[in-house]
């Protein structure tokens, strides 16, 4: 029997697990799944005979050892941070590893020792980074196969909430990690490269940048820079490419109000604010606008927007129940982004029976034969309900399925390694394809960087 051991049962692990149940008696399989809250473990576990939970702190260099050593294989779905301790516990006792998380520089840092060992560490394996490397890269091997040149390659991908469940102003619902959304974007600019052109976009402006996009059948998104899309040239053997840009998904209209947000400040997670545990949501807000004995909260919140009583954007803003006197954040020594969270998942938790969708697009702009032309790459998909949700599986399900082949030998490739060659995804997409995820292609006319689809 092969023993798999999954580290962190959290939201996107429930498609993977049920996956590997699935496979466990023809695969001969033992899946353990460990998790701090061991009740967690127990819910993804079940009764299932092949299926155990464990309770694991990684933090105990004990605890985290015994159980590494006791599995064939190792997938980690812990928040990306604390990937390395697991990493270096799997180069001691030569464990294969996979996660879904970008490739961290202390990541990569052991790729000689990885190598050295022979041993496989799949990461980037879930939707984005994953199911995005895996897609882009076998159009873009197809056209250089075919002797063409890449001219332009931009890519999207948006955890939103389904046509069906879209019932607040917002059009859109956590279907990730709620932190991830709040502080999306900080850190430094978004860089990326269009016609030749570095281009750069500070924080403050990156939320009135954006491209407007159309899917066949979903309507229209808009797409915002993701921060570094410059990287991408060498892990996908761009360097030469004209435009290369990378971004997030979200429908018309989102990035505008949200931009709010970021002008106040309340996005800001680098510093405490006094007394946040008993403080009420109306006095968040007013922490962050002009001190004035005589105006409301509310008359100076449109002052400093710059936004009327009957716009749109003030009616988001209403929804959300910021005002409310008697709400309180509730959260001791809160910053302006972990108070902001708290009030925004209130009202943007998926409901028991909502769905969640997955959209990606990539535009793949190339020249064959003195000929311009532009392939777009479309997938959508709609997850089941608030456990089994589309970012829960196309994150999990690629997951599960390198770790099956890494088993068996299929992925051999020593080292640190992302998913961007033919022989680890033409199977992977294949197989996803079977079970729902996969894309629409069109061949259109070249367009270049459209900047009639350019707001800001």
């Amino acid at each position: 029997m092969r023993n798999i051991l999954i580290i962190g049962a959290g939201k996107s692990t429930s498609a993977l697990i049920k996956y590997l149940k699935e496979k466990s008696e023809a695969e001969d399989l033992q899946i353990t799944i460990g998790d701090l809250k061991l009740e967690n473990a127990q819910k993804f576990a079940g009764d299932h005979k092949r299926t155990k939970a464990i309770a694991l702190d990684i933090f105990k260099d004990e605890e985290r050892q015994a159980a590494i050593k006791k599995a064939d294989i190792v997938i980690s779905m812990l928040p990306a941070r604390f990937h390395i301790e697991v990493a270096r516990d799997c180069v001691n006792f030569n464990k294969n590893m996979v996660t879904a998380s970008y490739v961290s520089d202390e990541m990569q840092a052991l790729d000689e020792k990885v190598k050295e060992k022979g041993l496989t560490f799949m990461n980037e394996i879930g939707v984005d980074p994953g199911i995005d490397h895996m897609s882009a890269m076998q159009v873009i091997d197809r056209i250089r196969d075919k002797g063409g040149k890449m001219l332009l390659f931009e890519s999207f991908t948006g955890g939103l909430v389904a046509p069906e469940s879209d019932t607040n102003l917002w059009n859109y619902k956590f279907t990730w990690n709620p932190r991830n959304v709040v502080v999306a974007g900080q850190g430094g600019a978004a860089e990326f490269i269009q016609e030749g052109q570095y281009k750069y976009i500070p924080y403050h402006r990156l939320f009135r940048r954006t491209e407007f996009l159309e899917i066949e059948g979903y309507g229209k998104f808009e797409g915002l820079a993701n921060r570094n899309s410059l990287k991408y040239r060498s892990v996908y053997g761009l360097e030469d490419v004209k435009t290369l840009y990378r971004g997030t998904l979200r429908r018309i209209g989102f990035s505008k109000a949200w931009n709010m947000f970021v002008q106040l400040g309340m996005t800001d997670d680098t510093y405490t604010m006094q007394n946040s545990e008993n403080m009420s949501y109306r006095e968040f807000v007013n922490s962050f606008l002009p001190y004035s004995p005589t105006d409301s909260v509310e008359l100076k919140m449109r002052h400093s927007l710059k936004i009327d009583q009957d716009d749109l954007m003030w009616n988001k803003l209403e929804e959300l129940d910021i005002f409310n006197p008697n709400k309180k954040i509730g959260l001791k020594n809160a910053t302006p982004a972990q108070a902001l969270q708290k009030i925004l998942e209130e009202k943007w938790t998926l409901a028991p029976d909502d769905k969640d969708m997955i959209v990606m697009y990539h535009k793949f702009g190339y020249e064959l034969n003195g000929e311009k032309k532009q392939i777009d790459s479309t997938m959508v998909h709609i997850g089941e309900d608030q456990t089994y949700t589309a970012m829960a599986k196309t994150v999990g399900l690629p997951v599960a399925i390198a770790t099956i082949k890494i088993l068996n030998k299929e992925i051999t490739s020593p080292g640190v390694l992302r998913p961007i060659h033919k022989e680890v995804y033409t199977p992977i997409l294949k197989e996803l394809a079977e079970n729902g995820i996969e894309f629409k292609e069109k061949e259109r006319e070249y367009l270049g960087y459209n900047i009639d689809n350019v707001v800001g």
